[in-house]
């Protein structure tokens, strides 16, 4: 797709990068991303791809706005209380970039959802919040070999990585956090979470997403940063692929 002169204007500030260029720009309005989840880390991403002129979006959230989500989800605002999630970030993103095209699913994200949409989309950007729907988006990329940038932040800390399957070897979600495992939600609404801390992250997603849209730098591939929101450290740990893995392993792939 190429740049006509408004797109030139809007984009100048990515083009003048060297990494990025008018080449690297064009791959971004040629790209699809599927964001879901709407909420404090969707929110972020959302509005930066947006923002950066990702050309079409989809956006996956079932649930509405709520007056309690204004402190940390800055993709809402007091006039969309109640409003759909992915309508009302659609709204934000609108607002900002209207060439965007941005499509909102507002049912819950289940294997069958999510094995259509994944497969048609660039990347994939994990906003959940829960192990069975991280798991099922998780096990949609394996199988359509679609890059999973997957985050997560509670309370004061926060995580981040980058899941590949296109290349032997890297690990996907369930490596690192197999399903088998007992595993203890915790949500924002029994537990709390530092407003700025799902802005870090979430923007940090939308980064490792544009990366891996424009062909640009390296990923957090076989890397989990973790965030301490607390003393405002970063921590990396490396990731090896589980060989045994149920879905990524040597005996589960085609």
């Amino acid at each position: 797709m190429q740049l006509n002169d408004a797109q030139l204007l809007r984009y100048s500030r990515h083009i003048l990068l060297n990494e990025l260029g008018i080449e690297g720009q064009e791959r971004l309005l040629s790209s699809h991303a599927l964001v879901i989840g709407a909420g404090g880390l969707g929110s972020p991403v959302a509005l930066y791809l947006g923002s950066a002129g990702v050309g079409r979006i989809t956006i996956v959230d079932h649930d509405v706005v709520d007056v309690t989500n204004l402190q940390r989800q800055i993709a809402h605002n007091l006039e969309r209380v109640g409003w759909k999630k992915a309508e009302s970030a659609r709204e934000a993103i609108a607002a900002i970039n209207p060439d965007v095209a941005v499509e909102v699913v507002t049912t819950r994200a289940d294997a069958d959802l999510l094995n259509q949409l994944v497969a048609q989309a660039h990347v994939v950007v994990d906003c959940t919040d829960n192990f069975e729907t991280r798991h099922a988006i998780n096990r949609a990329c394996v199988i359509h070999r679609k890059p999973l940038v997957s985050g997560a932040a509670i309370r004061m800390d926060g995580q981040l990585s980058v899941y590949d399957s296109r290349s032997s070897g890297n690990p996907c979600y369930a490596c690192v956090f197999p399903e088998s495992t007992d595993v203890e939600e915790t949500r924002c609404a029994t537990m709390g979470v530092f407003a700025p801390l799902v802005g870090i992250v979430g923007t940090l997603q939308a980064a490792e997403a544009l990366k891996l849209l424009a062909g640009i730098g390296s990923r957090l591939i076989g890397r989990l940063l973790m965030i301490d929101g607390r003393d405002m450290a970063f921590h990396e740990i490396a990731l090896p692929q589980n060989p045994q893995c149920a879905v990524c392993g040597q005996q589960h792939r085609n």
